[in-house]
């Protein structure tokens, strides 16, 4: 089965080509260039590269967030276009799930995911084993890392951080959790490829939907949304 996968969830990204579960190849793209300027050439070139055509592609997969509202729009979009037009299945992934089945160490209890919120926040769940344990949430570091406290009563088990909203929190999370705490290497990994494995192992179980039903998981609404409503609201009279 050849997958073709998508994480737009950061402004780096990446997309991936896989063979079952094995990664045929794997690349992060350019981040200066919007996603709209950079899709579908990414995934053409990397069919190309591998001198595949799409017909040869058996199931797309794409991260569904959380993480940048525009890009999670771009990515899904980009996905269901190519799965309709294909009559392709397509899973959507969560990319705090895939961050926490990248390459977690046997000897780490609890891998916490982080994804950049902006705004000084983060995206943040707690897994252990690969199950979630503290469900997707967004705040501040210190609201998450005072969750951790209350959820676990100060029993920490070697804590694996990951993702792109830890890099600048690294003081912070050993203040509060000390030699407990560890930052992973790489701290922010490429998700496209464990983001087709999932769908793979997804796909095998029957855990497939139309791709009109993928949805974004965004956890905080989008700042146009919030706007509008707020457009909507009567002013009051002076």
């Amino acid at each position: 089965m050849i997958i073709l996968a998508l994480d737009t969830s950061t402004r780096t990204g990446s997309v991936a080509l896989l063979s079952g579960s094995d990664i045929i190849e794997e690349f992060t793209g350019d981040s200066l260039q919007s996603w709209t300027e950079r899709l579908p050439g990414d995934l053409n070139g990397l069919l190309e590269r591998n001198r595949l055509d799409i017909s040869r592609v058996s199931l797309c997969a794409v991260a569904v967030g959380p993480g940048s509202f525009t890009g999670l729009r771009v990515g899904i979009a980009t996905m269901q276009g190519l799965a309709f037009s294909r009559k392709l299945p397509l899973i959507g992934v969560s990319a705090l799930d895939a961050l926490a089945a990248v390459g977690t160490p046997n000897d780490v209890g609890l891998v916490a995911t982080w994804i950049n919120a902006w705004r000084g926040e983060v995206y943040g769940a707690l897994y252990k084993d690969g199950q979630e344990v503290l469900p997707p949430t967004v705040g501040s570091p210190e609201t998450f890392l005072e969750s951790l406290r209350e959820k676990l009563k100060n029993e920490f088990s070697n804590i694996l951080f990951v993702g792109d909203g830890v890099p600048g929190c690294e003081s912070l999370i050993r203040n509060r959790l000390g030699a407990e705490a560890h930052i992973a290497d790489p701290v922010s990994p490429p998700l496209a490829g464990v983001v087709g494995r999932l769908a793979c192992e997804m796909f095998t179980e029957g855990l497939v939907s139309l791709p009109d039903s993928i949805r974004p998981l965004y956890v905080r609404r989008p700042d146009a949304e919030v706007s509008q409503e707020q457009k909507k609201k009567p002013r009051k009279k002076l």
